[in-house]
């Protein structure tokens, strides 16, 4: 080699004195080759098993039923009990532990299978295919990241783009708002392109932004196959959807949930869903049966359902976008097209549905007789909701529980897979019923596709794919199940699948893991776990329990550990010695924030000092987080400073005695959290007190939406003006400083020696 040849690194020609005595050598990137098939994994949030009208619902989703009809449908189908987890598995076919991922990414734990995000010796398949040639998208939610590191800020090494994706356009956290969502557009945060007045909605915008990237890789590479993943926000909460869905639904479900389930339960069984023998299974702990209900509860109950109903069949309405705009490119028989859900439905409603789900993180049951006034905002941009436990287990139909167990109404959801060019003309429109886990959908595809997956990725030695290819049975609906002995595993409650049977403990907080009892079912028989066989056959049992912690050794389950909510919050400022203890300066302009990646002040005593520079009549916002449904935001109105404490849309406002002066100013707004669910606020402006008032509720969860700076992001948190309603003066900067309960202490006691001095 050439001294030239070194400095230009890898050269296989030849370097002459003249191009007349030199060979030219070009470096071929990867290609999979022009008959690759594209690749598309369409994700649901919160689904579960009978929701789907082609699972048993009369919800309408034709777009999904038309795949599963010229595709395959599979009714044996297991995902983890919760969404971070199964997206973890999803993108890497490994075990969600293993991977890092044992819960939803808004914590770490210190521990391999609690990283906050996908360990990188585990690849995703947007990683290994991009090496492969392919081009890669994703639109939607990700919920992969530390959410502590899903600012602006950064770092950006476990967004998207970094794991894998050449685009990205959607939400980083668990959940948004629907007609106003946290937006980011491949590493940078985003304003939404229009407002729900305007028709907006995210999963339209979604589904725009995908086809768009598409259209832009094959009208320039039409050689280049895609990998695209569509994880949306539906039907996760909050339940929205435009007016004329809610319309459609309105007085459907009158009949109530027992009626109602029992009717999706009869269609499973004539779809051929579940077997002829399949019990329904008994109504839930707190479900009661409907014609118990009072009048209000019933109204309130029905109307959380028809918007779960039209949240699910607006975004199969985007599913059909998304299969007319590949067929109108030519795209769709050389594409894989995936559709599942991520978990059972949610019982995040709580027994009688919320209109703002953020409560039941706050440990609050809204009555239907205080929700009900405000029946007609469910579903449009003045809700948050979710629904109750009665329809979240008629979605669940036949099974038991919900999202995060580990019984059969947690885990079990659909799956279709439409793929022309994999599945035989006379194989389409059957079902399978073998055992499918999610970390068998990566391997299934890499061997359709045949594609290895390496043994080390960016120097990065590599965890084993330890999925189960199900590729023989897309052919043969006799073949046999591929995963015959699969672990679940969340907050303690743990199952496993051997075969036929199925070993299963509901995990009650703080009980002992080897005393606690655990049940036993024949899934061969009992499909929805109503004949628990753990007495009759205990030897049968202890096998499947010894056989469950082995499972667990090897996929990285241990130490089992219950805790979650408890585990929110941001994390980076007590684990790291390079940033101030609870302080927190932001100087604008700043983008919104995600609220672990700013001052955690939900639940917590803080005081914000604001530095400005006003003239008379310079209003605006001065910081707000949170959204119309609850939050704070602070702001100069009319002269005077106000604070606007949004709790579940009702707001306690405090406004300052005194005007804010011209010129320099120091604006301080102090909060504190009280005894029980109480608290109260005061203000400052120049050191000098001018108001305070007590908050009947000092909520301990505010938002999943973050914070902004001199500006309200988003729907407004307060009704006193509309979003964003800038400031007009200059924001110099806002100083949080969160404050234990002894620095509350200290103030108190030197505040009183002050007032003995005075």
């Amino acid at each position: 080699m050439t001294s030239a040849q070194h400095r230009l690194g890898r050269f296989e020609g030849k370097i002459g004195r003249t191009f007349a005595d030199s060979e030219p050598w070009f470096e071929e990137p990867p290609h999979p080759g022009t008959d690759a098939p594209n690749v598309l994994l369409v994700l649901l949030d919160d689904t579960g098993f009978a929701q789907f009208g082609c699972y048993g619902s009369d919800i309408d989703t034709p777009n999904v039923d038309a795949l599963a009809a010229n595709g395959l449908q599979f009714t044996n189908f297991h995902v983890t009990p919760l969404c971070s987890p199964t997206r973890a598995s999803l993108l890497t076919g490994r075990s969600q532990h293993a991977v890092g991922m044992r819960a939803v990414s808004n914590f770490r734990t210190g521990f391999p299978h609690q990283l906050g995000h996908i360990s990188n010796h585990a690849a995703t398949i947007a990683e290994v295919l991009k090496g492969e040639g392919y081009t890669t998208f994703c639109t939607g939610k990700w919920h992969l990241a530390p959410m502590e590191q899903c600012s602006a800020a950064g770092p950006f090494d476990q967004w998207p783009l970094a794991r894998g994706f050449d685009r990205f356009y959607g939400f980083l956290e668990g959940e948004t708002d629907q007609f106003h969502p946290d937006l980011v557009a491949d590493n940078h945060p985003i304003e939404p392109p229009a407002k729900p007045e305007d028709g907006y909605h995210v999963s339209e915008d979604l589904v725009d932004q995908l086809l768009k990237m598409v259209s832009d890789a094959k009208g320039v590479r039409p050689d280049r196959p895609f990998f695209a993943y569509l994880p949306f926000g539906a039907t996760h909460a909050p339940h929205q959807a435009p007016a004329r869905y809610m319309e459609k639904y309105r007085g459907r479900y009158d009949e109530g949930w027992d009626i109602i389930r029992e009717r999706w339960f009869q269609r499973q069984i004539e779809l051929g869903v579940i077997p002829p023998d399949t019990q329904l299974a008994p109504r839930n702990p707190g479900v009661d049966a409907w014609d118990d209900l009072p009048e209000n509860q019933q109204k309130l109950a029905c109307r959380l359902q028809e918007a779960f109903a039209a949240f699910l069949d607006h975004t199969d309405d985007q599913i059909g976008r998304v299969i007319d705009g590949l067929r109108e490119q030519g795209q769709l028989d050389n594409t894989i097209v995936v559709v599942l859900a991520d978990n059972g439905a949610s019982q995040e409603g709580g027994p009688f549905g919320v209109m703002h789900e953020m409560k039941f993180f706050n440990g609050i049951f809204e009555t239907p007789d205080e929700a009900i006034h405000k029946i007609d905002d469910i579903g449009g941009p003045h809700s948050h909701t979710n629904y109750p436990w009665g329809w979240a287990q008629a979605g669940n139909s036949p099974f038991k529980w919900y999202k995060q167990n580990t019984h059969e109404g947690g885990v079990h959801v659909p799956m279709i897979v439409h793929a022309p060019n994999q599945v035989a003309a006379d194989q389409v429109g059957t079902k399978r019923d073998q055992f499918v886990y999610v970390a068998d959908i990566v391997p299934t595809i890499y061997e359709l596709l045949g594609v290895t997956p390496p043994d080390t990725y960016r120097g990065v030695e590599q965890m084993p794919v330890t999925g189960h290819s199900f590729a023989s049975v897309l052919g043969d609906a006799a073949a046999p199940a591929a995963n015959t002995v699969q672990y679940f595993e969340m907050a303690g409650s743990r199952a496993l699948v051997a075969g036929e049977w199925k070993a299963v403990c509901k995990h009650q907080p703080g009980a002992d893991y080897d005393t606690e009892p655990w049940e036993l079912y024949h899934l061969a028989s009992d499909w929805s776990e109503c004949n628990n066989l753990a007495e009759a056959e205990p030897a049968r049992l202890d096998e499947l329990i010894a056989l469950w912690w082995d499972e667990a050794d090897k996929h990285g389950v241990l130490p089992i550990d219950e805790r979650m909510l408890e585990l929110f919050g941001a994390r980076f400022r007590e684990n790291s010695p390079h940033s101030p203890e609870r302080r927190y300066v932001y100087r604008p302009p700043m983008s919104p924030m995600p609220g672990q990646a700013s001052a955690a002040i939900g639940g917590r005593s803080f005081d914000l000092t604001a530095t400005v520079t006003r003239n008379a009549g310079d209003d605006g916002v001065l910081y707000a987080t949170g959204t119309e449904n609850s939050g704070l935001s602070i702001f100069v109105q009319n002269d005077r400073l106000v604070v606007d404490y949004n709790a579940f849309d009702e707001h306690v406002i405090l406004e300052s005695d005194v005007a804010v002066p011209a010129g320099d100013s120091t604006l301080v707004v102090k909060l504190r959290r009280g005894a029980g669910m109480a608290g109260m606020m005061a203000l400052e402006i120049n050191d000098q007190p001018t108001g305070e008032t007590d908050l009947p509720l000092f909520m301990r969860m505010m938002s999943s939406v973050g914070p902004s700076v001199g500006y309200d992001h988003g729907s407004a948190v307060s009704t006193r003006y509309e979003a964003p309603f800038p400031f007009a003066g200059k924001l110099h900067e806002i100083v949080i400083q969160l404050l234990s309960r002894q620095d509350v202490e200290s103030q108190a006691a030197e505040a009183a020696v002050e007032m003995g001095r005075q």
